[in-house]
């Protein structure tokens, strides 16, 4: 049921594989280096509909399925891990939370732009003393007259300061903890919005990373995103296809793992012969084959749920738990069967090593990935 791709699904892949081999993999490798935001390849994207895949045609988007958009971003994935982030998270979280919560009058504003690619989305829960508590955050929205002001801070927000739209998050009736919490719109170039660069990451380097303060930021009532009181309620849709798409860029990490050992493996002689002829070797190259379908199959399963409309909580969670382990452990294989060339930057694994173990904090941790699975398999 999960193999095969239908006929427009590979015209997808093929169209995708082809710009990230010619215009994605000759610089990967650079941008890690230099964490520079690759501008060029996100301008590419967006000439193909990448940037808007999940956006309805009619606000200018794509409008692919959730199959669809999960094997554009194992394809990116697989020789740049910072760039399918950026293209996951522009279309899963901003984009996703306005398609989720937006009135018709939001999505129309907002969504052909970010559908297009002329403006890029961010998307604000994370704080600096909340992480995976929800209930512990301090970012405040108060109404007042006709506008709300917005105090606070975000922290590890992906496209922070390349992004123009953002989905904040802000806690408006503090006693009500998660059930207080309310969804804006925010633009950059707000008075008191300021958007700081985090450097000094251990991988997704060229992947936009930045911290954001919001000192009496002033935005109007209609900026409000979904019910009052409802945005963690939201959040939790948002974060349920979010996982699905961070489960489809572990699969593309650990492909990319396996494409590259494979290749050094059949290529590197020892002892008279390819390595590749070593028992050793092959058991891991067989580990990382089959982590690598099993990941997808997961990946695919939860999005033929959601494609169909049915629960999928539980799926993303075991599809986003299992693929982001399995891409760290192939990494750590990769680099074992590269030897100490796969310590060195001459070979990619090393950076796919790094990337990988964001997969297992972003998106709620791999803690939380099992809390959610156990819970719902238990009834609590």
């Amino acid at each position: 049921m999960f193999l095969e791709l239908n006929a427009d699904q590979q015209m997808i892949q093929e169209s995708v594989r082809r710009f990230v081999d010619t215009e994605v993999k000759p610089r990967a490798g650079k941008l890690d280096q230099t964490g520079e935001f690759p501008w060029a390849a996100v301008k590419g994207l967006s000439e193909l509909g990448m940037m808007g895949m999940t956006v309805d045609p009619e606000l200018g988007g794509a409008g692919l399925d959730a199959i669809s958009t999960t094997v554009v971003i194992e394809e990116i994935a697989r020789h740049d891990a910072s760039l399918a982030l950026t293209v996951a998270s522009h279309n899963g979280l901003c984009t996703g939370h306005i398609k989720i919560a937006g009135n018709d009058a939001q999505k129309k504003k907002w969504l052909p732009q970010l559908a297009s690619g002329q403006k890029l989305g961010a998307w604000g829960l994370t704080e600096p003393g909340s992480g995976s508590d929800a209930a512990g955050m301090r970012t405040t929205a108060v109404k007042k007259g006709d506008r709300w002001i917005i105090n606070g801070s975000k922290i590890f927000i992906t496209q922070g300061t390349v992004g123009d739209i953002f989905v904040i998050l802000a806690s408006t009736t503090k006693e009500k903890k998660t059930h207080g919490i309310t969804a804006f719109v925010l633009e950059k170039g707000l008075k008191g919005f300021t958007q700081k660069s985090i450097h000094g990451k251990l991988g997704m380097r060229s992947s936009d990373t930045a911290e954001l303060a919001f000192e009496d930021v002033e935005i109007p009532l209609e900026n409000q995103l979904g019910a009052l009181d409802h945005g963690f309620v939201d959040t939790l849709k948002v974060l349920d296809r979010g996982r699905i798409s961070i489960g489809a860029l572990g699969v593309g990490i650990t492909r990319g793992c396996l494409e590259e050992s494979r290749k050094y493996a059949l290529d590197r002689q020892q002892f008279g012969k390819p390595i590749a002829d070593f028992q050793a070797i092959q058991w891991m190259i067989a580990d990382m084959a089959t982590e690598c379908d099993a990941a997808r199959l997961l990946v695919r399963r939860a999005a033929s749920l959601c494609d169909a409309g049915q629960s999928f909580t539980t799926e993303a969670s075991m599809a986003k738990l299992f693929s982001s382990e399995a891409s760290v452990r192939a990494g750590m294989k990769a680099i074992q069967i590269h030897g100490g060339y796969g310590y060195t930057n001459e070979f990619p694994v090393e950076r796919y090593l790094r990337d990988a173990k964001l997969l297992e904090i972003g998106e709620g941790t791999s803690e939380i990935q099992r809390m959610v699975i156990a819970r719902r398999l238990l009834g609590k």
